[in-house]
């Protein structure tokens, strides 16, 4: 069960996108062959590619968005779900374009945290070259773990923390079926955030604009200030109104903001 997007919902023949050619890994869903500049949008916990769909038609066709999708959901249901961030940053290094067109990083929640291990992994010579920016939203620089957590997360814990932020269709927590079905990513994305460790000092090359909502419970504005920590070049801050979720509401502010930074970013 993805959540909606307040913007455009998927319509009949959108819902998995159009998957490039470089393998199952990414999603496309607005053409913008000739933007100038390429995002890679990282989904939630639980969440799939089609999240992105509307933010994608927000920023075509000046920017290029490329949607990922982990194993596990949508048309890679039948594919056994990766259970550590490195896993899925591994996985999806090898199947980003290396066709020169600048591109930045976008990621929501634990999209947040394999966006910025996807970076640090791009340092090296070869592949696509360097991030010209990283947007992190509703994630920590140092990620959240419950006090007397393990890596390991019942089913009812994860449907409480669910229920708990908000955002979620109720029918769902009535929905054994529904919970069957979705469950599985879920167990492996927790699983990923609990047992992910920070790297130590080290800093990446591009700007980063960090991004949560006003009354999200999760992220304060000074702890997704310490992704200041993370770069040597320049820090954004923006706060916008609503739970850990804003997204959902607020799609054309964050297409502005994604917008203002690319076109001032530099090799864009």
């Amino acid at each position: 069960m993805d959540r909606g997007t307040a913007a455009r919902a998927p319509q009949i023949g959108d819902e998995f996108g159009e998957a490039t050619g470089n393998g199952v890994w990414l999603r496309r869903y607005h053409a913008a062959a000739e933007a100038p500049v390429r995002l890679v949008c990282f989904p939630f916990a639980g969440g799939s590619a089609s999240y992105y769909f509307g933010l994608s038609g927000l920023l075509a066709p000046g920017v290029e968005v490329l949607a990922v999708q982990y194993p596990g959901r949508q048309d890679r249901h039948a594919e056994p779900c990766l259970a550590s961030v490195a896993e899925l940053a591994d996985g999806v290094v090898p199947h980003l374009p290396c066709d020169g067109k600048p591109f930045a990083l976008f990621g929501h929640s634990l999209g947040a945290i394999v966006a910025f291990e996807v970076a640090r992994r791009l340092r090296g010579p070869a592949g696509p070259g360097l991030p010209v920016h990283l947007f992190v939203s509703g994630g920590l620089a140092r990620p959240y773990r419950p006090a007397g957590r393990s890596g390991t997360f019942g089913d009812a814990d994860i449907l409480a923390h669910l229920r708990a932020m908000g955002g979620t269709d109720e029918r769902f927590f009535r929905s054994p079926e529904l919970q069957e079905l979705v469950l599985p990513a879920l167990r492996a994305d927790y699983r990923a955030v609990a047992t992910y460790e920070a790297p130590g000092p080290g800093r990446l090359d591009c700007p980063i604009t960090a991004l949560i909502g006003d009354a999200d419970e999760r992220t304060s504005p000074e702890q997704a200030a310490t992704w200041r920590e993370r770069t040597g070049a320049a820090f954004d801050l923006r706060v916008l109104p609503g739970g850990h979720f804003y997204l959902d509401d607020c799609q054309e502010q964050v297409a502005a903001v994604v917008t203002e930074a690319l076109t001032a970013g530099p090799g864009v």
